[in-house]
C-alpha cells in the first residue's frame, strides 16, 4: 500500500531565498508515520493573524474537516501508556475469526479435547500476543497547516507480537486526510502565498507481520 502526501505546485528551494518545501514521493506504508517535514526558519514563510481566520479556513476546507482526527486548538493528551492503550484496545476489540476457528492442538497430532472455558482462555492468551492496535496520539504539524492538529496512528511496536519472538506490528492499511498547507511562492516582496490543500497519510490498521 502506498501513501502520498501530495504538496502539489510546492518547489523546490529557489535560487537567492524563497520557501523551500519536501517534494515527497510515494513511500510504502512501513514508512508511515509521515516524518517531520523540514520547514524553512523564515517567519517571514507563516502566515499572518488575517490568515488564520477559523471561519475563512473551515469554509475553505468543507467537508474534508473531520474533528476526529484534526484539531483547530491544542488536544487535551491521554494519559495511558502504549502498552496500557494496547490492552485497553485489545479488551474492546471482539476475538477475529481465524481464531475463533483455531483448533487447539499439535498440527500435526490429534485434536485436543478441552472444556469451552479452557479453550477460550488459550484463545486469549493467543489474542494477547498478536493483537496489534493502532495507537494514535496528537501531533503538532505547525502553523503552515490547517488544522494545526492532527491524531496520528502508530503500530504498537513495544514488543514481539508472535510465538515464538521474531514478528512485530506493522501498518497494512493506510486513510488520508485533507488539510491545508500555506504555500509561498517566489520571495521577498515578489512572493504570493495561499492555503493550498494537501492529504496527509495516516495508519488506519495494523497486523502482526515479519
Amino acid at each position: 500500500i502506498r501513501a502520498l502526501l501530495l504538496c502539489s505546485c510546492l518547489g523546490l528551494l529557489r535560487p537567492g531565498g524563497g520557501q523551500p518545501f519536501l517534494r515527497l514521493r510515494p513511500s510504502p506504508s512501513d514508512n508511515l508515520p509521515v516524518k517531520d517535514i523540514v520547514e524553512h526558519p523564515d517567519p517571514e514563510y507563516d502566515p499572518k493573524e488575517q490568515d488564520l481566520d477559523e471561519r475563512t479556513l473551515r469554509k475553505k476546507l468543507g467537508s474534508h474537516f473531520d474533528p476526529g482526527f484534526m484539531a483547530v486548538a491544542v488536544p487535551v493528551p491521554g494519559n495511558a501508556s502504549g502498552a496500557e492503550a494496547a490492552a485497553a484496545g485489545r479488551g474492546r476489540a471482539a476475538l477475529p475469526a481465524e481464531l475463533r476457528r483455531l483448533e487447539v492442538g499439535h498440527p500435526q497430532g490429534p485434536r485436543l479435547k478441552v472444556g469451552k472455558k479452557a479453550r477460550r482462555k488459550v484463545l486469549q492468551w493467543l489474542w494477547a500476543y498478536t493483537y496489534c492496535p493502532v495507537l494514535y496520539t496528537w501531533k503538532d504539524l505547525g502553523v503552515r497547516f490547517w488544522p494545526r492538529y492532527i491524531k496520528e496512528g502508530n503500530c504498537f511496536a513495544e514488543k514481539s507480537c508472535s510465538l515464538p519472538e521474531g514478528m512485530f506490528c506493522k501498518p497494512v492499511k493506510s486513510v488520508t486526510k485533507t488539510f491545508l498547507r500555506w504555500h509561498c511562492q517566489g520571495w521577498s516582496s515578489q512572493k504570493y502565498c495561499t492555503w493550498i490543500p494537501v492529504q496527509y497519510p495516516l495508519i488506519s490498521e495494523c497486523k502482526c507481520s515479519c
